[in-house]
């Protein structure tokens, strides 16, 4: 803890800097990938709405016999047409997914269930959601999604700057991409828990950016008129104090989510807790990255196309370049008693 406290120091005091506004290519290039990955999961899989947005029936058997494989067979006898999605939930639960029925249809799978596992009809779960109102359940995300967007962007751009707000929305519809795109590559089904965990993600990404956009503002206050460093060397020694702190903040997030995902998707089998802590453990991860390495570089390089600090660079180029490290005082001589060397004195003649 103490060799972490003084790095942490070191950093903050500038003793020691990771260049990552200067790198921002690289950053770039990491986020690229995995834009394109998810574009192609995206294009190739799709994701897998639920029943709640595309409508749909769904059964659950709560019995210790049940296997995957009677209960596809059984359903599989009715002839229901379109998929037939089978899963087993736990050690004692099974659940079955179809496309939209009729009510005879409906009522023939329960009578079926009911023959195959010997179980009553009202102990059987059954939710039927019609396709209209899986629309309307995608219409108001999407509104409630843009309509956070916008309200952000307003607030980000009154309280510091517009071009700190557009590298914030840059970050977070980034967070958002690649967490759909791996969510379409693992194929697990998008259930109004998934949209909770986007935006709580969204929240949580915009928290970390704040706070590191919070320290730039303070750094780069007086920027020009020191002629010290650059626009994107007083960012970078912000990320750098702040980076500590983002880190602490990310791996104390991810450790209860991680356990809730190992324990409802591993050991429970619960499928809100597996579709809710997916969507929060990629999209805190992602979010941590976007905060220090796609944000303020993406920032950093929108402030440096301004004529301003185009002639603060050139006067700090000018000046050496180097970028300025916090200044360490020399220790005081010490005044404690010693040895003194004495003026030597002329001889007497």
């Amino acid at each position: 803890m103490a060799k972490l406290s003084g790095f942490g120091g070191r950093l903050y005091s500038g003793e020691i800097s990771f260049n990552i506004v200067e790198r921002r290519k690289r950053w770039y290039s990491i986020s690229a990938v995995f834009i394109i990955a998810s574009i192609a999961a995206l294009g190739i899989q799709g994701l897998h709405l639920g029943i709640e947005f595309k409508g749909g029936a769904s059964y659950t058997i709560n019995k210790a016999s049940v296997t995957v494989e009677q209960a596809r067979a059984s359903v599989e006898n009715i002839g229901i047409p379109g998929e037939v999605i089978v899963q087993k939930i736990g050690d004692s639960k099974i659940r079955i997914q179809t496309g939209s029925l009729t009510s005879a249809e409906s009522q023939a799978i329960e009578n079926a269930l009911t023959s195959t596992f010997n179980v009553t009809a009202e102990s059987i779960d059954t939710q039927l959601v019609g396709p209209s109102w899986g629309k309307e359940i995608t219409k108001k995300a999407l509104y409630g999604l843009i309509a956070f967007l916008l309200a952000v962007m307003l607030f980000l751009a009154m309280a510091f700057e517009p071009k700190m707000a557009i590298a914030a929305i840059v970050a977070v519809v980034h967070d958002v991409f690649i967490t759909v795109g791996i969510y379409a590559l693992v194929g697990f089904d998008v259930t109004p828990a998934t949209v909770i965990g986007f935006l709580t993600i969204l929240g949580y990404s915009l928290y970390d950016t704040v706070v590191v956009f919070d320290k730039v503002r303070e750094n780069t206050k007086s920027v020009a008129a020191n002629s010290k460093m650059t626009y994107s060397q007083a960012a970078n020694l912000a990320v750098n104090q702040t980076l500590v702190r983002s880190a602490n903040t990310s791996i104390i997030a991810l450790l209860p989510v991680g356990a809730i995902l190992f324990v409802g998707a591993g050991l429970l089998g619960a499928g809100t807790l597996k579709d809710l802590s997916l969507a929060l453990f990629i999209g805190l991860a992602v979010g941590t990255y976007s905060s220090v390495f796609i944000a303020p570089p993406f920032l950093a390089q929108l402030r440096e196309k301004e004529p301003a600090m185009q002639a603060l660079a050139k006067r700090v180029a000018a000046r050496g370049g180097a970028p300025v490290v916090a200044e360490v005082k020399p220790a005081r001589p010490s005044t404690g008693s010693g040895p003194r060397n004495q003026p030597k004195r002329k001889g007497r003649k």
